[in-house]
């Protein structure tokens, strides 16, 4: 079966969202072009790394000898963007994720498959790395739009719960045992 692409060369928006309330969200990557619009949800973790990644990417980039794809080195004021997830649709849930750079367009290139679950015997799913997958998301961003994407995605995920101070484990908004780390 052929790989549906979802591909955005020059996307009006791409974002890192959630909906839910903190401890119980759902992040969803979402980019749009006119009106096609595409959603897939992704670990916090994943949002985490992805941001990071980014950053390092552009940040190495900006290193160069006389800077040759004029890197920002913080986000443009012009392209924060600060709204809410449009209507989400999820399209799949995220397994592997590649990220690049092209130099030839100075362009941030995001890769994103859906997790893929197959079962054996024993009930339980099973990643199957040999599977196939039927869909992917191809996300092409210009420097700027991805310096933005890194900020706004980390401020995302920064969003969720408080920390315990004591034992480092997240306070719910209905109260929190604090069990103190083994010494």
């Amino acid at each position: 079966m052929p790989t549906t692409v979802h591909e955005f060369a020059w996307p009006d928006r791409v974002v890192v969202g959630t909906i839910g309330v903190p401890g119980e969200r759902t992040f969803y990557l979402q980019v749009r072009t006119g009106k096609q619009i595409v959603s897939i949800a992704l670990e916090k973790q994943q949002s985490a790394q992805l941001a990071e990644k980014i950053d390092e990417i552009l940040d190495e980039l900006g290193t160069l000898e006389g800077n040759p794809f004029s890197i920002p080195t913080s986000t443009p004021v012009e392209l924060v963007d600060n709204e809410e997830l449009e209507a989400v649709e999820e399209q799949f849930r995220t397994g592997t994720m590649s990220l690049g750079w092209d130099p030839t367009t100075a362009q941030v290139v995001i890769e994103a498959y859906p997790l893929i679950e197959i079962e054996d015997d024993t009930e339980e799913p099973l990643l199957d790395e040999d599977a196939g997958a039927s869909e992917m998301l191809l996300v092409r961003m210009p420097v700027g739009t991805a310096r933005a994407f890194a900020k706004r995605t980390l401020e995302v995920v920064g969003a969720g719960r408080p920390t315990c101070s004591l034992c480092g484990y997240p306070i719910d908004a209905d109260g929190h045992t604090c069990t103190l780390p083994e010494v």
